[in-house]
């Protein structure tokens, strides 16, 4: 026998079986964990938004000094509130903007939302026979950054619900060197609308969802550096198909992706951009707790506002 052959060691057939099962444990696992997150929906407990299943995705980023400079410091900490129904559906105490002031010592928290606006555009150019682009986040940004409020007290006038007039004063007449904070907090209206998610030739373009978030923020950090930008994500919500029969956001795709996806163009925007994303999306409402926490389709209830408002003083004012 030669020296290679009895130097040569055999590995026990068992060793060869343990391998293969290890491998096999790991690409079973690594599909369960795919399959989850693509289901969108996270398991609760009750209606407490508190799971050890959820894995929550907020991100924060604090301001560098240097952008701080300038800034106007009080003692107030005043945060303007920037959306839509998510905002003016519950104007109450029990409405979001409400129930932050309310948990926030020394805070004077401002609603300035569109009821039914979107954070893209419809169309790619403003034109009077769809004025509520008007109030889209993009062209408020845009009013925002050219100190030039007269489009939105204009078309205010358009709309029966006082909103419309009673924001588009507040910008008009705010001084923005106050502002501490601004919050972009829309419900899903841009996938129930059916707006185009994002565009891979310009990451700017208004008329998408990623593009007009990501445009509108760089306008604001550009003109006020010193405010700190925080993006709230919308719950989960449902909607109704071609058919009219309602479907879960977390599963229907439009042809512009499902819900998940637009959660997923905030996140990108908001880690670009370097603004804090707030995730009211998982941990919040499921198709389980959906009908405690909703009061349609797409608004919630004041136990939901208190909730998330609790979630967003928690992780940004820690």
């Amino acid at each position: 026998m030669s020296d290679t052959n009895k130097n040569s060691i055999k590995i026990p057939m068992w060793v060869h079986i343990l391998l293969i099962a290890i491998i096999v444990g790991v690409l079973a696992f690594s599909g369960f964990k795919l399959w989850r997150w693509n289901q969108g929906t996270a398991k609760t407990e009750g209606v407490t938004g508190e799971s050890y299943e959820i894995e929550v995705l907020d991100q924060i980023f604090l301001l560098s000094e240097d952008k701080k400079a300038g800034h106007e410091v009080d003692d107030t900490e005043t945060i303007l509130f920037l959306g839509n129904d998510a905002l003016t559906y519950d104007t109450s105490e029990n409405g979001v903007v409400s129930q932050v002031q309310s948990k926030l010592e020394n805070s004077n928290c401002l609603n300035a939302g569109f009821p039914a606006s979107t954070v893209a555009m419809k169309n790619a150019a403003y034109t009077d026979d769809y004025a509520l682009d008007a109030f889209s986040f993009y062209n408020v940004a845009r009013c925002i950054y050219d100190e030039d409020f007269d489009q939105l007290i204009e078309k205010a006038t358009l709309f029966e619900d006082s909103m419309y007039d009673k924001s588009a004063e507040l910008l008009e007449n705010l001084d923005f060197n106050t502002v501490d904070t601004l919050v972009i907090f829309y419900n899903a209206q841009d996938y129930l609308n059916l707006r185009v998610g994002m565009n891979p030739d310009n990451d700017s373009d208004p008329v998408t969802f990623s593009g007009a978030l990501n445009a509108g923020i760089k306008l604001i950090q550009e003109k006020y550096p010193f405010i700190r930008i925080v993006c709230m994500s919308f719950p989960m919500c449902y909607a109704y198909d071609s058919s009219g029969q309602l479907v879960s956001g977390d599963r229907y795709d439009f042809g512009n992706g499902k819900l998940t996806t637009y959660l997923q163009f905030m996140i990108d925007v908001s880690g670009a951009t370097g603004v804090s994303f707030v995730d009211n999306y998982y941990g919040t409402i499921d198709e389980d707790n959906s009908s405690t926490w909703l009061l349609d389709n797409i608004h919630v209830n004041a136990e939901c506002n208190a909730y998330m408002a609790d979630h967003f003083v928690r992780v940004i004012y820690q």
